[in-house]
């Protein structure tokens, strides 16, 4: 069976470099495509069915802001499961002031070079072995500046309330984007920042193990 994953703002599959599926489990990469102007996050995520074969069963896992697309994708159509990974499932979930910034229409003045100097700057101080740490930097890097300014708006912009059955969330302890106080895990990691899943990829690949088998053995 296919297992799609779908990366975080500005990322690709290589963040999903430690990923290991059980037997019989095949890992297929959503890539990011161009947003339309104004596009909000659910037109977009309807896109991106187009990448995904619906004539079999398939898992969608996804990644922070990939999360959120599995989700709107699962709407849409239906997989065994959806896993979303470092994320939210819904916009009430979302901190208080990134609901307000999005009323106040902020997210179009956040500047990526910004939001990619201060990643680097956080992984560098942070990230270990230094072969995960330049992992990160490869990959912050290879961002599109034009879709991540699409997305941080995109994400303030989201409207959603419905969670699509069978759902699962690995969320880490110690997550400074999306704080694990205001949303509620199925899994949890102790100790996981934003990017456990590179950091702490057993964690992860147990617990998707876990889902994985007992949702469809």
């Amino acid at each position: 069976m296919k297992v799609y994953f779908i990366p975080g703002i500005g990322a690709d599959y290589r963040l999903f470099t430690h990923i290991r599926l059980p037997e019989g489990y095949t890992p297929s990469w959503v890539h990011w495509i161009d947003p339309i102007e104004n596009e909000r996050l659910e037109a977009y995520a309807f896109r991106l069915t187009e990448q995904i074969d619906t004539s079999e069963p398939f898992i969608l896992v996804g990644l922070s802001l990939g999360g959120m697309m599995a989700v709107e994708i699962a709407k849409r159509i239906r997989p065994v499961c959806t896993i979303i990974i470092s994320s939210i499932p819904v916009t009430d979930h979302l901190p208080g002031y990134f609901r307000l910034a999005g009323r106040l229409g902020m997210g179009k003045l956040i500047s990526p070079s910004f939001l990619k100097a201060a990643s680097s700057a956080k992984h560098a101080l942070t990230m270990r072995p230094a072969s995960n740490r330049q992992l990160m930097f490869d990959i912050i890097r290879d961002g599109d500046d034009r879709f991540i300014r699409w997305a941080i708006n995109a994400v303030l912009e989201w409207d959603n309330r419905e969670i699509p059955q069978p759902f699962y969330h690995i969320h880490g302890t110690r997550d400074e984007i999306f704080p694990i106080g205001l949303t509620s895990p199925t899994h949890i990691v102790e100790k996981g920042d934003h990017m456990f899943v590179v950091s702490q990829p057993e964690k992860v690949n147990h617990f998707l193990k876990e889902i994985i088998l007992a949702t469809h053995p």
